[in-house]
């Protein structure tokens, strides 16, 4: 375990989270002191992740350990839930995005030498993963709609 890395990790996390709560001051006017604690939490949360990542043979991603964690701290027979959901609940969703499209963006921008290769398949392939995620997302709605009887 290193923890020259761990530490960079972390302060790297801070100023995301730093980042988010003023993005959510932005966009909705919430305090970022009111969403301070789930912050913490979700650092906190990211930090075991990136730990766990690191400890653990499998090749399994942080995002992975992170989702797997908070999905098993969240159960609803848990006690941890409905403490934890308390306080996450008050970080806006949408404030999130815009750190994690801003990294998506810089790791993409590093692989421009493997994307040149790719050329002109990656736009297939994209247009038919948006082609597809579209008309998934409209034929689960137009179910559920009419199950619920609004439609």
């Amino acid at each position: 375990m290193d923890l020259v890395k761990i530490s960079n990790q972390f302060k790297l996390m801070l100023c995301v989270g730093v980042l988010i709560l003023t993005g959510q001051l932005v966009s909705s006017g919430a305090s970022p002191i009111v969403a301070l604690p789930g912050m913490l939490i979700i650092i906190l949360l990211s930090m075991v992740a990136l730990i766990l990542k690191d400890l653990i043979p499998w090749r399994l991603p942080a995002f992975a350990w992170a989702t797997f964690i908070a999905f098993v701290l969240t159960l609803p027979m848990l006690p941890t839930s409905d403490f934890l959901l308390g306080y996450i609940n008050k970080v806006g969703f949408l404030a999130t995005t815009t750190p994690i499209l801003a990294f998506a963006g810089i790791s993409v921008g590093n692989k421009i030498g493997v994307l040149k290769k790719i050329s002109w398949k990656l736009v297939i392939i994209a247009l038919v993963v948006f082609t597809s995620t579209f008309f998934g997302s409209a034929i689960i709605a137009q179910i559920l709609l009419t199950v619920q009887g609004t439609i």
